[in-house]
């Protein structure tokens, strides 16, 4: 099925790569006009050309999540080219490793700050453009990690919970208004913010890391970024119409095990 998102604005958060990249460039082909947003703006813009080049509409912008007026600026920039926001999805992410006698408060606080925050930030500047268009859909990037005990990623795990938690929270208060909010819980998928937290696991060895992350798959592999692309899809769609306040595990049966 194609144009699932005809007519539609989104917002894509940590679009320069990845999932980012993956999603924007998914939401495009199926119509949707994409604001893509990036700390790095170099990698936002090469994302929204390759959406141009290909005949869909992009824009891509650096913004910093944890930044309230960059965020907003941003923002209001996509609302001017495209129109309304309908669609959100908080991508933006960062790892973070030790357990928590051994965690640094820096990494703790940046954690918090990019998962959790930005979260937070981004979906206040879009709710209103929302509520204009009496519509819309936020999507956030949960992990396998908020919902089951995962050794040595105690500032992750903590953040991500906090994003599962504030998706029902936002869900409850913004579905009589008109939105949507779900979160996807992705299993291990292989990019390059994933691969620190191979590394550690595996105790400085990627390739040990990656073996010992496998036997953790019973579908027997990890997940790539078009997995979670496809699943931020149907959560944008009108086929999630009556989905709102659920987390949608994408992870190869890890969290059945």
């Amino acid at each position: 099925m194609a144009g699932r998102l005809t007519n539609k604005v989104a917002i894509i958060t940590g679009g320069g790569s990845g999932i980012g990249r993956a999603s924007a460039e998914l939401f495009a082909r199926e119509g949707a006009a994409v604001g893509v947003l990036d700390v790095r703006a170099e990698a936002a813009e090469e994302t929204a050309a390759a959406i141009r080049a290909a005949g869909g509409r992009a824009l891509g912008l650096g913004a910093d999540v944890t930044n309230d007026a960059q965020v907003r600026a941003a923002t209001d920039a996509v609302i001017a080219e495209f129109g309304d926001v309908a669609i959100l999805y908080n991508n933006a992410g960062i790892g973070s490793t030790g357990a928590v006698d051994v965690a640094e408060e820096d990494d703790w606080d940046r954690c918090f700050n990019i998962n959790a925050k930005g979260t937070f930030l981004c979906s206040r500047a879009v709710v209103p453009s929302m509520l204009k268009a009496g519509r819309g859909s936020i999507i956030n990037q949960g992990s396998v990690a908020a919902l089951v005990g995962v050794a040595n990623f105690a500032a992750y795990c903590a953040a991500k919970g906090a994003v599962v938690a504030l998706t029902r929270s936002m869900s409850i208060d913004l579905a009589p208004r008109g939105i949507r909010v779900n979160a996807i819980a992705p299993g291990t998928i292989y990019t390059p913010l994933m691969e620190p937290m191979l590394i550690a696991r595996g105790g400085g060895d990627l390739q040990k890391g990656l073996e010992m992350t496998l036997t953790k798959y019973p579908i027997g592999r990890l997940g790539d970024v078009g997995d979670i692309a496809n699943a931020a899809l149907f959560l944008a769609s009108d086929e999630a119409a009556f989905v709102t306040g659920s987390t949608l595990t994408a992870d190869g049966g890890m969290t059945s095990i």
